[in-house]
C-alpha cells in the first residue's frame, strides 16, 4: 500500500483564496453588511428544502436529478459558501460577495459534478439514515447552545470559537493564521459535502476525511458546466 497515495477525489469542490491584506477591523460589521444576503439567502433555502422534495421523486421514478434543480440548488450553496466564507464563518476575504447564483471571479468557490445517474433505492435512506455519523459529527463542529438549567448561557461552537481566534488575530497582528484558516477549510469541505449527499446531489459517500487546506485533495478536477448561465438576484 501506498502511504503517499493522493486521495480520491470527490465530485464536489469547495475551495478559498485567502485575501493577503485583509482589514484589521472591518470583520466586526461584516455580519451588518452581510444582511441583505442573509435576507436573500432564507427565501433560497425555502427554495432548495422544496426543489429537493421534486428532485427525490424525480430520482426515484427516473433515476435522474432534474439538470435545472441540480444548478439552482448548486447555485444556492455556492452562494451560501461565499457569504460565509465573507462574513462569518472564516473571514478569508474583503471582497463583498455577489448576489448570484451563478459562477463568478470570487475568492470562495463551489462546484458539484452533475450526476449522469442516481440510485432509485439509495435515494430512500441516504438522507436519514445513512448520513447520521457524518451529520453528527458536522452537528458537533457547528451547533451552538442557549441555556441550561434555568440561566441564559450561551455556548459558541467549535467553528464560531475558531472564527474569533482567526479575528483577534487580524485585529491585534493583521495577520490571518495560516494553519487555522486551512483547518476551517477543512471543515466546511467537509460540511458541503454531507449537505451535498443528504439533498441527494451525489451517491458518493462523504470521506470521514478532512482535507484542509484552500484547494481540494489531488489538484482541481474537472466539473461539468451548467448547461445555461445560473439567474442573477440584483
Amino acid at each position: 500500500m501506498n502511504e503517499h497515495a493522493t486521495p480520491s477525489v470527490y465530485p464536489l469542490r469547495v475551495e478559498g483564496e485567502l485575501d493577503g491584506q485583509l482589514s484589521r477591523w472591518l470583520w466586526l460589521v461584516k455580519w451588518v453588511l452581510a444582511i441583505p444576503h442573509f435576507i436573500v439567502l432564507v427565501f433560497l433555502w425555502i427554495a432548495f428544502f422544496v426543489l429537493t422534495i421534486v428532485a427525490f421523486f424525480a430520482i426515484l421514478f427516473t433515476g435522474r436529478y432534474p439538470r435545472s434543480i441540480f444548478d439552482f440548488n448548486v447555485g444556492v450553496l455556492r452562494w451560501n459558501w461565499r457569504v460565509h466564507y465573507y462574513a462569518t464563518s472564516v473571514l478569508g476575504t474583503d471582497r463583498y460577495p455577489p448576489f448570484s447564483l451563478a459562477a463568478t471571479d470570487y475568492p470562495a468557490t463551489l462546484e458539484i459534478a452533475y450526476p449522469a445517474e442516481l440510485s432509485r433505492g439509495l435515494v430512500l435512506v441516504k438522507s436519514w439514515l445513512l448520513a447520521i455519523p457524518h451529520l453528527l459529527i458536522v452537528g458537533a463542529l457547528f451547533a451552538a447552545s442557549w441555556g441550561g438549567r434555568g440561566r441564559a448561557v450561551f455556548t459558541l461552537s467549535v467553528v464560531g470559537a475558531l472564527v474569533i481566534v482567526a479575528a483577534f488575530a487580524l485585529l491585534f497582528t493583521a495577520k490571518y493564521p495560516r494553519g487555522l484558516f486551512d483547518f476551517l477549510l477543512g471543515i466546511h469541505r467537509w460540511f458541503v459535502r454531507v449537505v451535498a449527499y443528504v439533498a441527494l446531489m451525489t451517491d458518493r459517500y462523504p470521506p470521514f476525511r478532512l482535507d484542509q487546506g484552500p484547494d481540494e485533495p489531488g489538484g482541481t478536477h474537472p466539473i461539468e458546466p451548467p448547461v445555461s448561465d445560473a439567474p442573477v438576484v440584483t
